[in-house]
């Protein structure tokens, strides 16, 4: 699948002149280096074709790259996978909230993305950041055949949603988890997140999504638009502090969110920090 994704690529972009593209690398809820959820954030003057797009995204590989393109009263943004394009992503968009007031209109203290889960705002209060994105509703579904086995764990409950949300009885289960990435795979929606009461917040996580060639995510935005309103309403608060566990850096790693259920949209708030910036260059597929 990768071999025919850059095929695809270097036939659209032929032997033209170069295109030089801004890319930032941004560690997205963390305020340091090496702890947060990588995404690439790449300045377009124009859409490319996606085969393109997906090669980029393939070659950046990592869980996301957020493409942007000013619109001239913010900008429209989009989201590859290294092997696909995804309609929501929490930790890339605040990836690029933060490359837009790093490098593109400094000092601003919001911005509006139009993106294909509709306007999207990002405002900021000295460095952190609020996201206000779409909460996604979540339907109570008999659980999956082979997802004990595929788990190492009976789930509590599975619901239907962007993503398969599976639930255990306490964090110590959710951690002892070692996915059968294979038979995640095949079930039929994005990903996998698996959830369960925490020991010093309100809840934990963790994500999988083999399908879109992330195999255990550190910190899935996306995933808390499902979390949070099936805690919210558990739990009989609308104000929540999260966690998500990840196999990263040699061990369980784990990043903290604070979140609040706001009517129809979900507020995720966090940091973002700038590793690396540069520029992409690339035949131009014009």
């Amino acid at each position: 699948m990768k071999a025919n994704l850059a095929d695809g690529a270097r036939k659209a972009v032929g032997t033209s002149r170069s295109l030089q593209i801004p890319i930032y690398q941004i560690g997205a809820f963390s305020d340091e280096p090496f702890m947060g959820n990588p995404a690439s954030v790449c300045l377009l003057e124009r859409w490319l074709p996606d085969t393109t797009l997906q090669a980029i995204a393939l070659e950046n590989n990592h869980p996301e790259t957020a493409f942007l393109v000013d619109n001239g009263q913010g900008y429209d943004l989009r989201w590859f996978t290294p092997a696909c394009e995804v309609t929501l992503c929490g930790h890339a968009t605040l990836a690029a909230a933060h490359a837009v007031r790093e490098f593109l209109r400094p000092g601003i203290d919001a911005v509006t993305f139009q993106s294909p889960s509709g306007p999207l705002h990002v405002a900021a209060s000295g460095d952190r950041w609020t996201l206000d994105l779409p909460a996604l509703p979540h339907a109570p579904i008999a659980p999956p055949p082979g997802i004990a086995e595929a788990l190492g764990v009976t789930p509590q409950a599975c619901f239907a949603s962007l993503d398969l949300m599976v639930v255990l009885r306490d964090e110590a289960e959710l951690k002892a988890i070692r996915p059968d990435l294979e038979t995640i795979a095949t079930f039929d929606l994005r990903g996998m997140v698996v959830t369960a009461p925490a020991e010093d917040c309100d809840f934990a996580s963790r994500f999988f999504a083999p399908k879109l060639s992330i195999p255990e995510d550190a910190i899935t935005g996306s995933a808390h638009c499902t979390l949070i309103p099936y805690w919210a309403k558990r739990l009989g608060k609308t104000e929540l502090a999260a966690k998500q566990f990840s196999i990263r850096l040699g061990g369980m790693h784990v990043i903290r969110m604070a979140g609040a259920l706001r009517g129809p949209r979900v507020h995720l708030h966090g940091s973002a920090t700038t590793y690396l910036e540069g520029r992409i260059s690339i035949p131009d597929p014009a």
